[in-house]
């Protein structure tokens, strides 16, 4: 019995350490399993905040309200006028014109890539929304003005899952520009004629301003250079949506044509000369007398006028200076019958209009003047 119970005993003795080793296992294997888990918890949460942060990315990159604007600036950096006209908002009607107090028929000569200025270093500064309007505020370099405006963005539905956006106000702006002295100015170095982009077409009015539809932002640089009239210009920033900028530059005679005009009114002095009459008709000079002169006088210009051209409205106008002429005729006293010779220098003034034609031609009219 004794030995029968020390067996029993030993029995036992070898049997706990292998249940201990087992239970270690498989606590061991719970422990392992649960860090796993919580390893893949957290891997997990890292992807879904990874794909977050990538959605988040994207959407700031390609299909938000600033995304849609900084587009638009795009198209305009790289001159792509046509493609910046067809984004949402963008092209205007009439009768927005209309409602912002600005003229209906606004000319789009100036909205492609040939008027476009430089456009650089676009960076986006701040996005707000309030309620279902945003305002995107937009930084820039145009040409060399270092600039910013702020455009109003509105929701225009969904393509799939991705938004769509549009402008609330059209970043498209007008300047009200009147050029005096030429039909011809350029803006950004494209040559536009008032006559092509006029409703009134040949019979535009010189002096009316014309409007013409810009982009927001650009610098426009208007200058006028033509063989009659030059301007170095004036350059304005357009850096509000749907504004008019007025814009009024004066012209200046060129050398060219101011030395054409002298040279005209001198032929037509000496033409004046060539008349044997002591009052050369419509000539700013003559000699009267009282007596009867025995035979036709001759004249002859001894100093031609020094010629300066001013704007004039939409023309221009010949100040006033002065010349001389000569005259060589006999003449017969009426008293006692005696003959004198006259050889007298007679100082003149003058002044002139100076029409310019719907050909280009100039009219000059010349006129005489009493003042001293």
């Amino acid at each position: 019995m004794d030995h029968g119970a020390g067996v029993t005993l030993r029995g036992d003795a070898e049997q706990t350490p292998d249940s201990s080793a087992t239970a270690g296992a498989a606590s061991a294997r719970r422990s392992s399993l649960a860090v796993d888990l919580t390893l893949l918890a957290i891997v997990g949460v890292l992807l879904v905040a990874a794909i977050g942060a990538g959605a988040l990315s994207l959407y700031r990159q390609l299909y938000s309200p600033t995304a849609f604007v900084e587009r638009y600036l795009t198209l305009l950096s790289e001159g792509r006028a046509a493609d910046a006209l067809t984004l949402p908002g963008v092209a205007i009607e009439s009768a927005a014109l209309r409602a912002a107090g600005m003229p209906e028929v606004s000319s789009e000569a100036l909205l492609r890539r040939d008027a476009l200025a430089s456009l650089t270093d676009i960076q986006a500064v701040s996005e707000t929304t309030d309620g279902g309007l945003t305002r995107v505020t937009m930084s820039y370099r145009a040409g060399d003005y270092a600039g910013s405006t702020t455009f109003d963005v509105i929701s225009d539905g969904w393509i799939g899952i991705t938004p769509r956006w549009r402008f609330a106000t059209s970043p498209l702006a007008v300047i009200d520009l009147t050029v005096r002295g030429s039909m011809s100015f350029s803006v950004n170095g494209f040559t536009i004629d008032k006559r092509q982009i006029s409703p009134d077409l040949a019979d535009a009015d010189p002096l009316a301003a014309v409007p013409l539809l810009v982009f927001s932002p650009g610098l426009y640089s208007v200058t006028v250079d033509t063989p009659v009239a030059t301007a170095a210009g004036t350059a304005v920033v357009s850096d509000s949506p749907l504004v008019s900028i007025p814009v009024d530059l004066q012209a200046q005679p060129t050398a060219q044509f101011v030395a054409v005009v002298e040279e005209q009114v001198q032929n037509f002095l000496t033409g004046c000369a060539t008349q044997q009459v002591l009052q050369p008709t419509a000539c700013p000079f003559g000699y009267p007398v009282q007596d009867r002169i025995v035979s036709p006088p001759t004249w002859s210009i001894v100093t031609q006028p020094t010629v300066t051209v001013t704007p004039d409205g939409a023309d221009w106008k010949i100040e006033r200076t002065e010349a001389v002429a000569h005259i060589d005729v006999d003449i017969r006293s009426l008293y006692d019958g005696r003959i004198t010779r006259v050889s007298e220098d007679v100082p003149f003034a003058l002044r002139g209009s100076i029409d310019i034609l719907a050909d280009g031609t100039a009219s000059i009219s010349v006129t005489s003047t009493d003042e001293r």
